[in-house]
């Protein structure tokens, strides 16, 4: 074990004299190592930033709400389909609420985008959404301050709102925005409450610069918009299938559909999302593995070919370690240990490197970099190494004592 050591620490020691003895050769045999570690690296920080984005947003959506639409969640190709399906119907939540059994809120909502002003302070291209009191309960949000909005505010169309955390912080400063006056759409809307920081929907739509209304009062600004999502949370996770089921049964009497008709709604569910993420994201590390193999198969390549000339320049070097009494598994470790060396190098540049420009990324994209991606990362350029100097490494241990010093 000791003997083991002691050749290995030689060998490092020779190793790094080469690499550094020949400091542009060794750049540029890093450079293909660099490229595969970068990618590597960029990908899984990428995948693992939106991994964790989306976890977090469909956390909001709830497994036990089911959301329907005019639309499914994912049309493909086949949008066209469903474009000329009939809206759904703001009555339709109070339908569903008296019939479903399933069903423990219901909440329609409206959508449409204006600008908001608080005396000078203004906020353009806001999403203004008309909903009802039981929308709390579907979307699974916390009110920060104050409340959310009454059943009798709701049914009187009284105007008041709920604000998301970026309009109170831009609009309000510091000031309790509870009890103040709004202006939405030129109409005056009194604050009764500020939702937590809900952060963006998959890292890139913020969920809080968002203000919710009455339905009523909303239709009467947008009487335009009359396309709904009705939004439904269940009871118990365990019957969402049955729950599924009993909303196309109400659906389609609500919609007078015959037997043989198609739906011309979509049940929307969270694991519609969970789905889609997972193919995308297997089709982004597919593209990226190709990239990240193909890089890094360059790079074995310049890294062999670096130690099959190392190997025929220290020919002579490698006679007279033999004759003194080295051991071929001494000058295997000595070429092995270099190729590695080498390898490991163009790895944490590369490692470097990603992490730099996940920060660029981080500005259009979520990133994260984990302990196990960066591990990950040393692990291939380790693997490319053992791999890329094998051979060369072999080839240097059965050259013959006294040939080698013969070579010139």
């Amino acid at each position: 074990m000791m003997g083991f050591l002691l050749q290995l620490q030689e060998s490092l020691k020779i190793a790094l004299q080469s690499i550094f003895a020949h400091k542009l050769r060794s750049a540029l045999t890093t450079l293909g190592i660099i490229i595969g570690i970068v990618s590597v690296t960029l990908m899984n920080m990428t995948i693992e930033g939106l991994g964790e984005a989306f976890r977090s947003s469909i956390s909001a959506i709830g497994a036990d709400v089911l959301y329907i639409q005019k639309w499914p969640w994912f049309a493909g190709e086949d949008w066209w389909k469903y474009r000329n399906r009939r809206e759904i119907k703001i009555s339709y939540a109070k339908d569903i609420k008296e019939r479903s059994t399933y069903a423990v809120a219901v909440a329609p909502t409206v959508f449409s985008r204006s600008t908001l002003r608080l005396g000078s302070n203004s906020m353009e291209n806001v999403i203004v959404i008309g909903t009802t009191d039981e929308f709390i309960y579907t979307a699974g949000v916390s009110v920060e301050f104050g409340r959310f909005m009454s059943e009798v505010e709701v049914k009187a169309e009284r105007p008041v709102c709920v604000i998301g955390a970026e309009i109170a912080e831009k609009l309000f400063g510091n000031v309790n925005p509870i009890g103040r006056d709004l202006k939405i759409a030129g109409r005056t809307f009194r604050v009764v409450g500020v939702l937590e920081k809900q952060g963006k929907f998959l890292g890139l739509e913020s969920l809080d610069d968002r203000v919710y209304i009455p339905i009523g009062q909303f239709m009467r600004m947008f009487p335009w918009r009359t396309g709904a999502t009705i939004t439904v949370k269940i009871k118990n996770m365990d019957e969402i299938e049955e729950a599924i089921e009993e909303l196309r049964g109400i659906m389609r009497t609500l919609r007078r559909l015959k037997p043989w008709q198609e739906d011309d709604f979509s049940v929307n569910r969270q694991e519609l999302l969970l789905n889609a993420y997972n193919q995308t994201v297997g089709v982004i590390g597919a593209v990226g593995l190709g990239i990240t193999v193909l890089s890094l198969i360059v790079g074995g390549i310049g890294v062999m070919n670096i130690m099959f000339v190392s190997v025929k320049e220290r020919t002579r070097e490698i006679g007279i370690r033999k004759a003194v009494g080295a051991t071929q598994r001494a000058i295997l470790m000595q070429f092995l240990v270099e190729a590695i060396m080498i390898s490991l190098l163009g790895g944490v540049i590369g490692l470097i490197f990603a992490v730099i420009l996940g920060f660029v990324v981080d500005q259009i994209l979520p990133t994260s970099l984990p302990l196990w991606v960066a591990l990950l990362s040393i692990f291939i350029s380790i693997t490319v190494g053992v791999i890329s100097g094998i051979i060369p490494a072999y080839k240097a241990s059965k050259l013959d004592p006294v040939e080698s010093l013969r070579y010139e």
